[in-house]
Formats: structure tokens, C-alpha cells, sequence
């Protein structure tokens, strides 16, 4: 494949930067009075208005051009048609297939996958129905009143950003809780007061050796066996998702709770699958199917709607617009719903692990920035905290800003304000406010210079019509199509992650360094030995 910068395309949309980039949203909107209905585009639910972007038609036309040199149909439909676009794992990478309604064929490696994603959707139905109604019961005939999610990356990110956001549509009468960090504090914290024989824990390890995931699972069961003083009881509190059966098995757990998902599944693009048992349980299987028909309504978008009008393409071509040519290291994520508060730490992973490469597909080193670093926090939270950054401060951040039309509560008038301070910020943040505007307003004239905002950043805006399962299905798969987009535009794998592994080794070297009563022999580079042995000297050994 041709080198990104040496493309046709990206050479045109050098030049265009060059001209436009010092246009002013103000202009923009006042030379095209159609602006807002000419880019926006709908589907899954969702409606995008693009148009407070520093774009014209010709920088869109010039994107799409763009994604036509760099084959991002083609490389999407090999990953529909299940071929091993994760190249460096030889895997495909089918998170589409979890969505997949019933009867439609996908197959990887001349095998249809999706008939075994429903058995296994159909067991996590089966149990979540007789868990929910209480005949399913622990140890002690208790019924299960608090389920305990042990997992970290996707296996936790995804479940706990679900279950948050769809709260609304959860049984009220269960506690959930979400158990990732290896600091015993957070197993601590989330156990300290619930009842053992009331609690089921859910253990989200694929291979069931992942090291914070299974030091947090001994430490369940250690809990568990000490409140209810027997080794069988982890049959009746356990379950686990993961493909190591004997593991799981060995750990004591009934094999009739054991739910299985494929190498083709990638932690971060999980939430759908037995990931996701936790959130089933919480809503409901109708609720949870209602979710992954909202996926599968975003997949088909993506697969088939022209190019002009498809929603993840150009949420992800315009990253690109910004972050290769403008230069943006970030992107804030801004939900203007409580519910969606874990919502950015979820798009970090699935952004930052998928698309944070330094090389290409055959394995060259790349002479332009990949993904950019996510961030964001609700609204109106964000507002009295770093927005001031946003319209004042000397770094350009695009924004996406995210808001439904129907409220979750019964305070409509609330709502109201909420999405009057969602429009009004977009509206600020694109246009700003001038001297000359401030004076007329009465503003004192020392003070203009301070007050004054130049406007002129970028934000796109998502509207959909409430918060239920069914949106948040399409939301999700919305910004997953767009990671693909970019990485797409870039030549990288998307789906490999073996940044996250050297910090790992290499912790297990210094775990027995820390812990031995003898003294070790370290072999570290001078700060790292200066440090353990601090450790050792404050921990008395």
C-alpha cells in the first residue's frame, strides 16, 4: 500500500488545510445559510450535525476520497466476510457477529459463528431469568441479591459503563458492583457490606490467568469461603466467562456457569458478548437483546449506507481532519447524561488501545500521529471544571457532545436546562464572543480582553431520543466503526494490543523482589532498584 502522506488524497487535503485552516466557523455559517442541513446525516437512531466543524464540502469531499484511496470499504467488508484482518494475531476480528440476529450466517475459517454466539447468549438468558427470580440460589438457599463483576480492561470497562447507563431499565432490588483494580481496597470497598450468602460473583477472564483479574477472584473466593465456611459453596456464588474450562473448572466452579466467547472476540469490543453477563442480569434478556439490536442497527448503517451519509465513517474521517492535520492530540467526550458517566473511560480503551500504533500493517514505523487521547466527563459537570480550557485556553480540542431529547427522570424542566447548556456550549465554543460584542453588551472595556473568546472550536453533536438499551447498542457501535475508520486511514491493526504486555512481564519479575524475606539480588536500572528496596525498607523487610 502506498505511504498515507505520498496518497493523492492526503496531498489535496494538505493544500486545502493550508487555505482553510484560519476560517472562522462564523464565516463558514454566514456564506451557507443551508450549512446544518447539508452536513448532518442519520441512522441507528441517531442523528449527527457536523456542521460546527472547520470543514467545507470539499474537505469532506476530499476525506471520502481519502477513504476510498486507503480501502476502508474493502477492509471493512473483510472484516464483515470474518477474514483475519487482525494480522498479527492471525484472528478476525467479528465483534459483529455477537449482534448478529438469529439465522444470518458469518463464517470464520469456513465455520458459521453465530449460531454458537446464541447458544451462548440463549445459557446467559436462561441463567439471568432463573437468577433474577430467585430460583437460582447460593450456597445456604438464599436468593442472589448483589453479583460482584471481577475483570479489568474491557471485561470490566464495558459491564460497568452498561450497567451504569442503563440503570433506568435495571431491577432496582439487586446490587451490582465492579471489581477491576488489583489494590485490595477496591475488592475491599465493594464487598465491605454486602452478605456472602446473598452475593454472586462474576470472574471475566477469557484465559482465566490474567493477573489482576485472578488475584482479585483468589481473594472472592478466600472472602466467600471464610463468611460461609465452606469450599462448596463457590459452586452456588461463582460464575465465570472465559475459554479455559479446566482453569475455571479447578477453581471450583460449576460448569453449568461457565460461559464461553471466541479468540475472535477482542476484550475492548466484548461488551456484547458473555462480557456482558452482569449487565443481562441487571436489565434483563429482553433489555440485553434490545441492546444488540441497536449494535446490529449500527453494524448494517455502516455496511451499507453510501458514504456521504454514514455516520461512523465520518465521525471517524473527521478525527483524522483534525488529528493529522490540525495537529489535535485529543478529543474530549462529553455526555450530557449522568448515566453515560463511564461512557469516555470506555471510549479511551477502545480508542487508545485499538488505535494506538506507531507502526503500519507491515510493520513500518509511521511519519504521522494515530490515535488520539480521549478524555471527557459529563455535562454540566465538565462545564464548572475544564471548559474554561475549551473556549479560553491555546490547545484546539474537537469535542463530541452527546444529549438526548427525552429525559430519564420525572424532572422534565430539569432536562430542559440539561440540554439548553449542551446546545448553548456548542454554540459558544463554535462562535465565541468578540470585543466589539462585549462592549455592546455594557462589558467594561478593561475587562474585554479577559472576557473575550475566539470561538472557532469544533465540536460534533449526537442526538438520539432517549437513553435506553436499544440507543446505547447503536452508540457504542457508532464510535467502534469510527476507531475502525481511523485505523483504516492509517494502515494499523486495530485489534492487537502488545503495548499492555511488557509492563505485565515485567511486573512479575518484581513481585518476588518485593515479597521475599530474603534480600534480592536487583538487577533493575538504578531508579527502579532505589525504589524497591524503599519499598522493602518501609514494609519492615
Amino acid at each position: 500500500m502506498t505511504t498515507l502522506t505520498a496518497t493523492p488524497a492526503w496531498k489535496e487535503l494538505a493544500t486545502h488545510h493550508a487555505k482553510i485552516k484560519d476560517e472562522h466557523l462564523r464565516t463558514l455559517f454566514a456564506d451557507d445559510p443551508g450549512r446544518a442541513k447539508c452536513f448532518s446525516a442519520e441512522g441507528a437512531g441517531l442523528f449527527l450535525d457536523y456542521s460546527k466543524n472547520r470543514i467545507t464540502g470539499e474537505t469532506i469531499r476530499l476525506l471520502l476520497q481519502l477513504a476510498e484511496e486507503r480501502g476502508v470499504t474493502k477492509r471493512r467488508d473483510a472484516m464483515f466476510a470474518g477474514e483475519m484482518i487482525n494480522t498479527t494475531e492471525h484472528r478476525a476480528a467479528l465483534h459483529i457477529a455477537l449482534r448478529a440476529p438469529r439465522g444470518i450466517r458469518i463464517k470464520v475459517k469456513g465455520a458459521d459463528v453465530v449460531a454458537g454466539v446464541h447458544q451462548v447468549l440463549d445459557a446467559m438468558a436462561s441463567f439471568s431469568t432463573r437468577l433474577r427470580s430467585g430460583t437460582f440460589t447460593g450456597h445456604t438457599g438464599k436468593r442472589i441479591r448483589n453479583v460482584v463483576n471481577i475483570g479489568i480492561g474491557g471485561s470490566y470497562l464495558g459491564p460497568e459503563m452498561a450497567y451504569r447507563a442503563l440503570r433506568s431499565f435495571g431491577d432496582r432490588s439487586m446490587t451490582f458492583r465492579f471489581v477491576a483494580n488489583v489494590d485490595g481496597a477496591d475488592f475491599n470497598e465493594a464487598t465491605l457490606d454486602l452478605d456472602a450468602e446473598e452475593t454472586l460473583f462474576i470472574i471475566c477472564s477469557k484465559t482465566f490467568t490474567t493477573l489482576e483479574t485472578m488475584t482479585n477472584a483468589a481473594t472472592a473466593r478466600a472472602w466467600l469461603v471464610q463468611k460461609l465456611g465452606s469450599e462448596a459453596a463457590v459452586a452456588k456464588h461463582f460464575a465465570a466467562v472465559s475459554t479455559n474450562i479446566e482453569g475455571v473448572t479447578k477453581f471450583g466452579i460449576d460448569r453449568a456457569n461457565i460461559f464461553g466467547f471466541w479468540d475472535w472476540v477482542g476484550g475492548r469490543y466484548s461488551m456484547d458478548s458473555a462480557i456482558g453477563l452482569s449487565t443481562m442480569i441487571a436489565v434483563g434478556p429482553d433489555n440485553f437483546s434490545a441492546m444488540l439490536s441497536g449494535f446490529h442497527a449500527m453494524d448494517e448503517h455502516f455496511r451499507t449506507a453510501p458514504p456521504a451519509r454514514n455516520l461512523p465513517l465520518l465521525l471517524g474521517l473527521l478525527s483524522v481532519w483534525y488529528n493529522n492535520f490540525f495537529g489535535a492530540q485529543t478529543i474530549g467526550i462529553m455526555p450530557y447524561a449522568a448515566h453515560l458517566a463511564r461512557l469516555p473511560a470506555y471510549l479511551q480503551q477502545l480508542q487508545m488501545e485499538s488505535n494506538g500504533k506507531h507502526v503500519d500493517l507491515d510493520g513500518h514505523v509511521v511519519n504521522y500521529q494515530t490515535g488520539p487521547i480521549i478524555w471527557g466527563e459529563p455535562g454540566t459537570d465538565g462545564q464548572h471544571s475544564f471548559y474554561q480550557l475549551l473556549h479560553q485556553g491555546t490547545k484546539l480540542i474537537p469535542c463530541d457532545m452527546i444529549g438526548f431529547c427525552q429525559p430519564l427522570s420525572p424532572f422534565t424542566e430539569q432536562h430542559d436546562l440539561l440540554m439548553a447548556n449542551l446546545f448553548a456550549q456548542a454554540e459558544a465554543l463554535a462562535f465565541g464572543r468578540t470585543a466589539e460584542e462585549l462592549i455592546a453588551e455594557g462589558s467594561p472595556v478593561f475587562q474585554t480582553p479577559f472576557r473575550a473568546m475566539e470561538g472557532n472550536r469544533p465540536t460534533n453533536m449526537i442526538l438520539a431520543n432517549t437513553l435506553d438499551p436499544k440507543t446505547l447498542g447503536s452508540l457504542v457501535a457508532l464510535y467502534e466503526h469510527s476507531v475502525f475508520t481511523q485505523g483504516a486511514i492509517w494502515a494499523i491493526d486495530s485489534f492487537d494490543q502488545w503495548g499492555g504486555e511488557l509492563g505485565k512481564v515485567m511486573a512479575s519479575r518484581i513481585i518476588p523482589e518485593l515479597s521475599h524475606c530474603a534480600e534480592p539480588t536487583l538487577s533493575h536500572d538504578v531508579s527502579t532498584n532505589a525504589l524497591i528496596i524503599r519499598y522493602r525498607q518501609m514494609r519492615g523487610r
